[in-house]
């Protein structure tokens, strides 16, 4: 179980109820915080933090304590509210603007684009942060990633397009084993009928993506938004006229890229040197 950012009052609202509803339904079973403890294998400590909403409580202890105080599937219930509590902020406003989208299109310039990131890239990633992430928050914000990732299961499926600079296909982070699984979630993710990945050669003598990385979400209402994230600031944009910048900016990033199948055919070149 992980300590709560009190900074995030929406998260914090989320894991008071949760707190609120397992308090209720230990009560009603008439057990102290102790017993309820010892029940499921958690201290009385951190069952009290997790009543307070000081704490957001792990799946393990969601579940054992459905189980202990016959709460019939109620306490069970809040996991999903329990895990998007758990994720930053940032990570959660974006994550529901791409559920949104009915288009998404991203030019990534110094890694993977985190919608194709396999598990072991992510982790690789937040794992060489500086100043180093703790284990526990490293596991968040990977468990974060992944979980926007079910955006591509959604059904009225959006429409993908990706660009991504030949060096992120060739910088081998997390060790060769990790960029070769990488380069096949792209190939496997590559070859379905809504999603198109480029790649942007490095020997390119011009070039309309070197301001940086940038993503346009087109919404189910007509809007448009997108989203600049570099270093310690994370950006969502609105304003027409920064959008049709975007817009302009990323449709001649594309024309100057490798053609889908060109693209495909590259990660496969590259796979096959890794």
């Amino acid at each position: 179980m992980e300590p709560y950012g009190a900074d995030d009052e929406e998260s914090a609202g989320v894991l008071r109820t949760v707190g609120r509803v397992i308090k209720t339904c230990r009560e009603r079973k008439g057990l102290r915080q102790a017993e309820l403890g010892t029940a499921i294998g958690y201290s009385e400590e951190q069952v009290s933090s997790v009543e307070r909403g000081r704490r957001a409580p792990s799946p393990t202890f969601l579940e054992a304590a459905d189980q202990v105080l016959d709460a019939g599937g109620l306490i069970v219930g809040l996991r999903r509210d329990v895990e998007e509590a758990r994720y930053p902020k940032k990570v959660r406003d974006l994550a529901k603007l791409e559920a949104e989208a009915v288009e998404l299109c991203a030019y990534a310039n110094s890694v993977v684009h985190g919608l194709l990131q396999t598990p072991e890239y992510a982790g690789a990633l937040y794992g060489m942060r500086r100043p180093p992430f703790a284990e526990d928050e490293v596991e968040r914000l990977v468990a974060a990633r992944l979980a926007r990732q079910e955006i591509f299961d959604r059904q009225p499926s959006p429409v993908f397009s990706f660009v991504l600079e030949e060096v992120t296909l060739r910088r081998p982070l997390g060790g060769r084993m990790v960029m070769r699984k990488q380069l096949e979630r792209l190939l496997e993710v590559g070859r379905r009928r809504n999603v198109e990945i480029q790649v942007m050669p490095t020997d390119r003598e011009d070039h309309a993506g070197l301001d940086g990385s940038l993503q346009l979400l087109r919404l189910q209402k007509g809007d448009t938004v997108a989203h600049n994230e570099v270093q310690l600031t994370s950006r969502l944009i609105s304003h027409p006229k920064e959008i049709q910048v975007f817009e302009v900016r990323y449709g001649i990033i594309r024309a100057q890229a490798h053609t889908p199948r060109e693209s495909l055919a590259f990660i496969e070149k590259v796979l096959g040197e890794t």
